[in-house]
């Protein structure tokens, strides 16, 4: 096993070995997570499926709270880019039923990851700074989807019923996270999939297809 460790007091230094490290370190505690759960994984067994020493893991992370967040914060940048880029490919004038069609793709993603998130939703319940965290990176992917909106002369408003263009991204969001539910327990990704597509066609829509 390797081993990274630094000089007590002093920061490490930021290397190519170190951000490899650290990217191995998120891969390994992503599969280890998706597997046992968080709450039942130690930070020896996040190690070992790295292949790291604790030095390795303390060198880049202080607990395994802060790796959970480094790895959530990473996976839900990484939607809120993807739908931005799906909803800006058509330019100025939205395509509304293309859009959702590539939205829906990038939103279902595995279930090991829709294991991860739900494991901490769960941990954000019982812990108010946790739960302040997650709230910021589930506004960032709402104001990328109603920045898009906006802007977009496809999409003239929303149904009445959401109210505004904030109200469209909530709605968006919510229909992810029920759709996402049902899927964790039945595992029928195609079905979520269509499911999915129809409630955001409903939802940005006049319901056939065609912009509100």
């Amino acid at each position: 096993m390797s081993s990274e460790t630094t000089t007590e007091g002093t920061a490490p230094r930021v290397t190519k070995r170190r951000v490899r490290t650290r990217a191995n370190l998120l891969d390994a505690a992503f599969a280890v997570f998706a597997a046992k759960g968080f709450g039942r994984v130690s930070i020896e067994e996040v190690c070992e499926a790295a292949g790291y020493s604790r030095g390795a893991f303390y060198s880049n992370f202080a607990s395994l709270d802060e790796l959970f967040f480094a790895l959530y914060r990473q996976r839900a940048d990484l939607i809120a880019d993807q739908v931005s880029g799906a909803l800006a490919l058509d330019g100025p004038d939205l395509d509304v039923p293309a859009a959702v069609d590539r939205v829906t793709e990038v939103l279902l993603l595995d279930l090991d990851w829709l294991l991860v998130k739900t494991d901490f939703l769960v941990h954000a319940a019982r812990d108010p700074q946790v739960a302040e965290t997650l709230l910021e990176h589930r506004a960032r992917l709402r104001r990328a989807i109603a920045d898009r909106l906006a802007r977009a002369r496809g999409f003239a408003r929303p149904p009445a019923v959401l109210g505004d263009i904030d109200g469209a991204a909530h709605a968006v969001v919510a229909a992810y996270d029920g759709v996402t539910t049902q899927l964790l327990l039945d595992k029928d990704v195609d079905g979520a999939r269509v499911w999915l597509k129809q409630l955001l066609t409903a939802l940005l829509t006049d319901g056939s297809g065609n912009p509100q």
